[in-house]
């Protein structure tokens, strides 16, 4: 790699070194903005946490419009100037519903994913989004499609080429898919797939290796584990706590490092509200695993089942 491959554009040398996102390189450990939502009461302090992160070599940001109902692209717009050279990844296939069960709802149809990238680049106050993930509903976790949120992946990439072609987006994504699905999205060229996996949710080993073969990046999200109450976590595995201890890193640190070392193709896109955790974060760019760690990682057992559903 060249020099530039190895720096982000204000010359930082890129978080967890340099990753491929489509035709883009990006730092392999970015930073996920779902969680700036916490930060809502207190809007310098979100601001600092991205400007944070790209201090610190991140060039890569996950959001999307129905995070904080709005409020993570409107950080993410501010926060982050041109000159930064960071890729904006958003995604699409649900829209805000503050007061809700959940807080969001789905919105799969083809013209709710049309009219949720018009949301994204009005938010992020962009002409073109240089990634948009289509998250589909057809399986756990999370809500599942039904009625007319039911809707055939191939309608859902029709628009999303169409939009790709009218230059409001640059490059597709997936998220939540099955192989079949992935296998389906082939054709329309995907740059990523964004699905839950880690250390004890491996079920998707066989996708990840799809992955690789097709120069697709594997950007896992839930990537210590479920966060839902009761579910498999990495930091609570003996074999993490074990490593961790021998290398004077944390458990979360570990788990995060064993995902860099699985797979080149792997992007992390942690995510936090807090610039300490973050720090952390970045740090585990910097861990080496020897082939004893990894072996011993790798032993882990996976448990998907109880995190899928």
């Amino acid at each position: 790699m060249t020099s530039t491959d190895t720096t982000t554009a204000t010359g930082v040398p890129r978080a967890g070194g340099a990753g491929r996102l489509g035709a883009r390189t990006v730092s392999r450990i970015g930073f996920g903005a779902m969680q700036l939502h916490r930060l809502a009461h207190d809007r310098a302090a979100a601001l600092a946490v991205v400007r944070r992160a790209v201090e610190l070599g991140v060039d890569h940001i996950d959001t999307a419009q129905f995070y904080g109902d709005g409020f993570s692209n409107d950080v993410i717009r501010e926060a982050v100037r041109p000159e930064d050279g960071v890729t904006v990844v958003s995604k699409v296939g649900a829209t805000p519903h503050s007061g809700g069960p959940h807080p969001m709802r789905l919105a799969q149809r083809p013209e709710e994913l049309r009219a949720s990238v018009e949301d994204n680049l009005k938010s992020l106050g962009l002409d073109r989004i240089p990634v948009v993930n289509l998250r589909r509903a057809s399986r756990a976790p999370g809500l599942i499609a039904e009625g007319d949120q039911v809707v055939d992946i191939d309608d859902q990439l029709a628009v999303m080429t169409a939009l790709r072609d009218e230059g409001k987006i640059d490059a597709i994504g997936v998220s939540h898919v099955g192989i079949d699905e992935l296998r389906r999205a082939l054709p329309a060229g995907p740059v990523c797939v964004q699905n839950a996996y880690s250390l004890v949710a491996r079920d998707d080993e066989e996708m990840l290796r799809l992955c690789v073969a097709e120069g697709i990046a594997w950007v896992p999200y839930f990537p210590l584990g479920s966060a839902f109450p009761g579910m498999p976590k990495v930091t609570e595995e003996p074999a993490v706590l074990a490593v961790a201890e021998s290398l004077g890193r944390t458990p979360a640190q570990t788990g995060l490092s064993w995902l860099l070392h699985h797979a080149p193709n792997v992007l992390l896109i942690p995510g936090t509200a807090d610039t300490g955790h973050l720090e952390a974060n970045v740090a585990t760019g910097t861990i080496a695993l020897d082939p004893t760690a990894l072996a011993a990682l790798d032993a882990v057992p996976t448990r998907s089942g109880d995190i899928l559903g």
